[in-house]
């Protein structure tokens, strides 16, 4: 019997096959779960979006919402605090556990990974790491949160910057790779969000 073999040649033993077609299996159902999630985020309602997410296994806080447009990768790891706010055509990346807290407004196109290509393995195997994002923090728009990242509490991220380390609580950074850039005054937040926009 002939050998399987993967994309780069080499060959599978009967039970790395198996692990393969299981994966690929899943996948297809991930793909599509994925693909039904983009289309409910097109729905103006945000009361059936929500209900379609935490089906999804997403966890998200009261008064927490995500705008229309979302994309995600394996919303079952990503949990959203109280009072939170995702803006529109955001992407979070759930490959790795993505925590957000409580009172955190991120605005629109902002794309959070916890998943990237190790550029020096042979294969190019993806690497994951968690994304934890804190309560009062604020993230303009299409800014990048890369793997393995901790953005302290209060934190202000500027429009577009790309976040690729840790930020402290309550520094503003900005830039591409985000840099510190000042410190926020307001040190014991305490403000509520509110409610989100009709339709959005």
């Amino acid at each position: 019997m002939t050998p399987i073999k993967d994309r780069s040649g080499r060959s599978l033993s009967s039970s790395e096959v198996t692990r393969k077609v299981v994966n690929r299996i899943y996948n297809y159902f991930l793909d599509i779960e994925l693909m039904l999630l983009r289309w409910i985020g097109h729905i103006p309602l945000h009361r059936v979006r929500h209900l379609a997410y935490q089906l999804a296994g997403l966890r998200m806080g009261k008064d927490s919402t995500i705008h229309m447009f979302a994309n995600f990768f394996q919303p079952k790891n990503i949990e959203i605090g109280t009072d939170t706010i995702i803006g529109n055509n955001a992407f979070l990346d759930g490959r790795a556990p993505l925590i957000i807290g409580n009172h955190t407004d991120i605005a629109a196109e902002v794309l959070i990974y916890n998943s990237e290509h190790d550029i020096n393995d042979e294969n190019f195997q993806a690497r994951e790491n968690a994304v934890e994002i804190g309560d009062y923090v604020f993230i303009g728009p299409r800014a990048i949160i890369l793997p393995g990242v901790k953005v302290g509490r209060g934190t202000i991220v500027a429009a577009g910057a790309v976040v690729t380390k840790d930020v402290q609580d309550f520094a503003i950074v900005g830039g591409v790779p985000a840099k510190v850039i000042g410190e926020r005054k307001l040190k014991d937040p305490r403000y509520i969000l509110g409610r989100a926009r009709l339709f959005q």
